[in-house]
């Protein structure tokens, strides 16, 4: 189990992040955010990869030093250096778009359209 102060990756949604614990809160622990290692996947997830649903979401990264409830079942201790924070959002939003670049369906397309968006978004 992982313990205050400690830095860890975490799951929350579809997104998988660098984080330093800040508060235990029985089967869940706050985690402040580092670094991103996997962007959020768009769409609606109850819909498996389907560009059809009433609406398609957009789920942004969490941001830097933002603080999160994540269940202690998607944590993990971290090894290594903790990466910077916008060069760690710029490698998993390239390579987010790099996967859906490589499918040819509805879902890729518009996934890929939002993530775009998010880009220049994130870094004005």
């Amino acid at each position: 189990m992982s313990s205050y102060g400690e830095i860890v990756t975490g799951i929350y949604k579809t997104g998988k992040y660098v984080g330093k614990i800040t508060e235990e809160k029985g089967d869940r622990s706050v985690v402040q955010v580092l670094a991103v290692l996997k962007h959020p996947q768009q769409g609606d997830l109850h819909q498996g990869k389907s560009a059809q649903v009433p609406y398609f979401h957009e789920r942004r990264a969490l941001s830097y030093l933002e603080k999160t409830n994540i269940p202690n079942v998607y944590i993990k201790a971290f090894e290594g250096e903790v990466p910077n924070y916008e060069e760690s959002l710029k490698l998993s939003l390239l390579k987010a778009k790099e996967e859906l670049q490589r499918e040819s369906s509805d879902y890729a397309n518009k996934a890929l359209l939002l993530l775009n968006k998010l880009e220049t978004e994130y870094f004005k």
